[in-house]
């Protein structure tokens, strides 16, 4: 079995500083991890290495520092890492990302593509159905179990807001894995000494072979209008009074606020 992850350097979410006149995030000097649904999915992949000897393909498009992340998946246990990089792909939506990364799965075998859910810096959740469609394949989001027949079938359990789905797919499909689904594993020592020697290939535009119209800015339909810090609101007023005064207060409050 050939499983693809896909995968997102994200900067830590309480650092996230946004260019105030390209609307893009500012991620140079910031720290960044692995998003934890992706990870997530990582784990659901080296799960079923472990169980059916399958190869895990971790890909990425990002900056060359995007490199750490998968050093981190080498030493849980990938076999191959790509990462995808090219200054034409910058500034991509998420349209222009799922665009790149289906043109490159395109060159590679896969029975089985998993994304994480959403990635904490867009929570869009749409880049995994987007790669499904460019590849016309089928898809299940929200994976909370995934049970393999040895065969073509998986059985998917799939979250629902109050409820849950269970699922056959078969194979080649895309799956969207929630970080719930799985506690990662740690990093084995010997898997972070190995990490450094094993190679990631370096794919650029040309590699993938794509119109430059469908990446990175000229590809993105979403535009951010503007960006901006979210303002400090006011102290409020405390009130320690009984019920029925309280009524006449919220009441006042409410007539000079014009909304009775």
């Amino acid at each position: 079995m050939n499983i693809i992850v896909c995968v997102k350097q994200v900067p830590n979410t309480t650092e996230i500083k946004i260019n105030p006149t390209t609307g893009t995030l500012i991620r140079d000097g910031v720290a960044s991890i692995m998003n934890p649904d992706d990870k997530g999915g990582l784990e659901e992949a080296l799960k079923l290495k472990d169980r059916y000897n399958a190869h895990v393909t971790v890909i990425t498009m990002g900056l060359p520092q995007a490199e750490d992340i998968l050093r981190e998946a080498f030493a849980m246990g990938a076999d191959r890492a790509i990462l995808i990089t090219d200054r034409k792909l910058g500034g991509a939506d998420t349209l222009a990302t799922s665009n790149t990364l289906a043109a490159a799965l395109r060159q590679l075998e896969f029975d089985l593509i998993i994304t994480g859910r959403q990635a904490i810096d867009g929570d869009t959740a749409q880049v995994g159905p987007q790669i499904a469609e460019h590849l016309d394949l089928p898809q299940v989001t929200y994976l909370e179990n995934l049970e393999y027949d040895g065969k073509k079938t998986f059985t998917i359990k799939k979250s629902m807001e109050d409820s849950y789905q269970i699922l056959e797919v078969d194979a080649p499909c895309v799956v969207t894995v929630l970080a719930s689904a799985n506690k990662a594993r740690y990093m084995s020592v010997r898997g972070i000494v190995e990490a450094y020697d094993k190679e990631i290939e370096i794919w650029g535009f040309e590699r993938i072979g794509i119109d430059e119209e469908k990446v990175g800015l000229k590809g993105s339909p979403t535009k951010v209008h503007k960006a901006f810090t979210r303002g400090v609101k006011a102290a409020g007023e405390m009130f320690e009074t009984d019920a029925e005064e309280s009524v006449g207060i919220i009441m006042s409050k409410l007539k000079e606020k014009y909304i009775i």
